[in-house]
C-alpha cells in the first residue's frame, strides 16, 4: 500500500512537473516573437453555450475552440452594457476608472490617456487590426475613429450594411416592412444582399491573408454584432430551434424581495414595432408569454448564425497555416437577460446580465501541434451537427473578470505584464486594475480559489424605474449599485452617486441584496436584510 501510495505521489508530480515544463518552453518560444493574436468579441452573449453545459443551443464551431482551449467558467463583466465594458477590458481599467457609465465621452479626455490592450501590443511592433465592433464605434466614445490610430495600425473596418441594422428591413405578419425586434430574413433580399457579420468575417479573413507571409506578429481584433438586438440573422437559423421545443425563464416573475432600483425596465426592447403593438404596460407589465419563447427562440438562433461566422474564421485562420501561430481569444461585452427576473436585455448587475464566456486557445499549450494534414479548426455545419462531442478543454471555475484580459493575454504573448495601478491612476498611462490568468494555464484543473471575487457596477437614475433606468446619462447618475461576486454568493449596494465627482457616498445607502449561489442560483431570494446573514453584508 506504501509503495502505491508513493507511485501515486509520483506519478502525480510528475505530471504537474511536464505540464510545468511545457508551460515555460511554450513562453521560451512565444518570447521569440511567433505568437499572433485573434481576438473574436461577440456583442450581448451570455454562456449558452454546448461548452457551458446548455444541451439546446447548438455552437459546435465554438464549442470545437474551447476543446482547444482553457475555459474560463465564471467571469464577468465590469459593466453591463457596450461602450462601458468594452472601454473597461481594453484598457483594464474599471468603469469608476475611466468614468464612461454611458457612451458620450472619450476616455483620454474625459479620464486619462490610458494605454489599451491592441496600442500596447501594436508598441511592441505588432501589426493591429480592427473589424467590426471591438471599441463602441461611431461617436465620441471611442473619438470617432475607433481610436485610431492610438490602437490599430490601420482604420477599423465597419461593414457596410449596418446601416440598415435598425431600418424597416423586417417582413411583418402583414406583409409590410418593419423595425422589429424579432427579424430573421431572406439574405438575399437585405439591402446590398447581405449582413454586416457576414462582411465582418469575409474582412477579417481578408486581413489574414494579407498576413500569412509577411514577418511581423499580428493582433487582429474581430468584434461581431450578434447576438445584439435586432434579431436579424438569416432565416434557416430558426429552424435549428422550434417554437413547441422553447421553455420559459426558470423564474419569469419578479422576486418579491428584488429591489425596485435593481429592476431594468428593458427600455430598447419596448421601442421596437412588434414589441410596441403588444401594449406592455410600464415597468413591469410582463410579455405575452409566446413572445417571450419567441424571443428565447430567436436569440438562440442569433448565437448559432454567430456560430457559423466564428467557425468560417477559424477555418480560414487554420487553412492559412496561422492557427500554429496565434493565441485565439473568444468572449462578448457582458450578458443578456432572456425573462429572468421579468426582464430582458443588459442593464443590471445580475449573473444573467454580468456573466460572459471566455476561453484561450494558445498553441502548443492548451493542445498539442496539430499531424500534418489534420485540421484544427474545421467548420461544423450546425445543421448536420450531432451534439454529441466530448468536452476535452481545461475547464477554469475560479471568479475571474474582463479587466483581467489586458495582463492575460499580454502574458501569454510573451509581453511584460502592466505594472498593477496604483489607488489613483488617472495620470499612469499603463497600468492594469486586473490581473494575470496565466497561471491558470499551468495549474492543474480544479484548483479553486475561494477567495478570487469579481467587481461590476450599474448606474441608475433613481431608486424606481424610469424611461431612463436602462441608460442614463452621466448627468442623471444619482445611484451607483456596486456589486461582488464570489463564488458563494452574489452582493450589490445601491449608494448615492455624485456625476460632478464621480464620487459614491457609501453612507448613502438606497438598497441592497444579497444572494446565495448554492441554494439561489438565480438571485431570486434577496438575503440582505435577514439578520442570519448580517455577518456576511458586513463582510462584503
Amino acid at each position: 500500500a506504501n509503495d502505491f501510495f508513493v507511485f501515486f505521489l509520483f506519478v502525480k508530480f510528475l505530471k504537474i512537473y511536464i505540464f510545468h515544463l511545457r508551460f515555460l518552453n511554450l513562453l521560451m518560444e512565444i518570447k521569440s516573437g511567433n505568437l499572433s493574436v485573434l481576438f473574436i468579441v461577440a456583442d450581448d452573449l451570455r454562456p449558452v453555450l454546448g461548452c457551458y453545459g446548455n444541451p439546446s443551443v447548438k455552437s459546435p464551431n465554438i464549442d470545437n475552440l474551447a476543446s482547444k482551449s482553457n475555459v474560463f467558467y465564471d467571469v464577468y463583466a465590469q459593466q453591463a452594457v457596450c461602450a462601458p465594458s468594452r472601454i473597461s477590458f481594453l484598457t483594464s481599467r474599471r468603469p469608476d476608472t475611466t468614468r464612461l457609465y454611458d457612451f458620450h465621452s472619450y476616455w483620454r479626455v474625459h479620464a486619462g490617456n490610458y494605454t489599451t490592450l491592441p496600442q500596447y501590443f501594436k508598441s511592441k511592433g505588432y501589426v493591429t487590426m480592427s473589424v467590426g465592433k471591438v471599441f463602441h464605434p461611431g461617436g465620441i466614445v471611442s473619438n470617432y475613429t475607433d481610436d485610431y490610430p492610438y490602437s490599430w495600425s490601420i482604420p477599423t473596418y465597419h461593414p457596410s450594411s449596418l446601416r440598415y441594422e435598425n431600418k424597416k428591413v423586417c417582413t411583418g405578419k402583414d406583409g409590410k416592412l418593419h423595425a422589429n425586434l424579432l427579424c430573421p430574413v431572406k439574405v438575399s433580399e437585405m439591402p446590398e444582399g447581405t449582413l454586416p457579420d457576414i462582411q465582418n468575417t469575409a474582412a477579417a479573413v481578408k486581413l489574414l491573408k494579407s498576413m500569412k507571409d509577411k514577418g511581423n506578429p499580428f493582433f487582429l481584433a474581430v468584434g461581431y454584432y450578434k447576438p445584439h438586438i435586432p434579431f436579424r440573422y438569416p432565416e434557416q437559423y430558426l429552424e435549428l430551434y422550434p417554437l413547441e421545443n422553447m421553455t420559459m425563464a426558470p423564474d419569469p416573475y419578479i422576486p418579491s424581495g428584488m429591489p425596485s432600483v435593481a429592476y431594468n425596465p428593458w427600455m430598447d426592447i419596448r421601442k421596437r414595432e412588434d414589441v410596441q403593438v403588444l401594449n406592455v404596460s410600464f415597468p413591469y407589465g410582463p410579455l405575452p408569454k409566446k413572445f417571450q419563447l419567441q424571443i428565447r427562440q430567436n436569440y438562440f438562433a442569433a448565437v448559432s448564425y454567430l456560430d457559423s461566422q466564428v467557425g468560417q474564421l477559424l477555418n480560414a485562420l487554420d487553412d492559412l497555416g496561422l492557427a500554429n501561430e496565434t493565441i485565439v481569444v473568444f468572449t462578448s461585452d457582458h450578458g443578456w437577460s432572456l425573462g429572468e427576473h421579468g426582464e430582458w436585455a443588459k442593464y443590471s448587475n445580475f449573473d444573467v446580465a454580468t456573466r460572459v464566456p471566455l476561453m484561450i486557445y494558445v498553441p502548443g499549450l492548451t493542445t498539442s501541434t496539430k499531424e500534418p494534414k489534420t485540421k484544427i479548426f474545421p467548420y461544423l455545419d450546425p445543421f448536420h451537427y450531432s451534439s454529441d462531442m466530448s468536452f476535452k478543454g481545461k475547464m477554469v471555475r475560479n471568479v475571474m473578470e474582463l479587466v483581467d484580459l489586458f495582463p492575460t493575454i499580454s502574458e501569454l504573448a510573451g509581453l511584460q505584464v502592466p505594472p498593477p495601478c496604483p489607488v489613483s491612476s488617472f495620470n499612469v498611462e499603463l497600468c492594469t486594475e486586473g490581473r494575470s490568468l496565466a497561471h491558470s494555464f499551468k495549474t492543474p484543473e480544479g484548483n479553486i480559489d475561494a477567495e478570487a471575487i469579481a467587481y461590476s457596477q450599474y448606474p441608475r437614475p433613481a431608486d424606481a424605474p424610469q424611461q431612463d433606468s436602462d441608460l442614463p446619462l452621466l448627468k442623471d447618475i444619482h445611484i451607483m449599485g456596486y456589486s461582488i461576486r464570489s463564488s458563494d454568493y452574489r452582493y450589490t449596494l445601491w449608494v448615492g452617486f455624485n456625476p460632478n465627482t464621480f464620487e459614491a457616498n457609501f453612507s448613502d445607502v438606497c438598497a441592497g441584496e444579497l444572494y446565495l449561489m448554492d441554494s439561489d442560483p438565480n438571485q431570486d431570494d434577496n438575503l440582505f436584510n435577514k439578520t442570519k446573514y448580517a455577518s456576511v453584508v458586513q463582510k462584503f
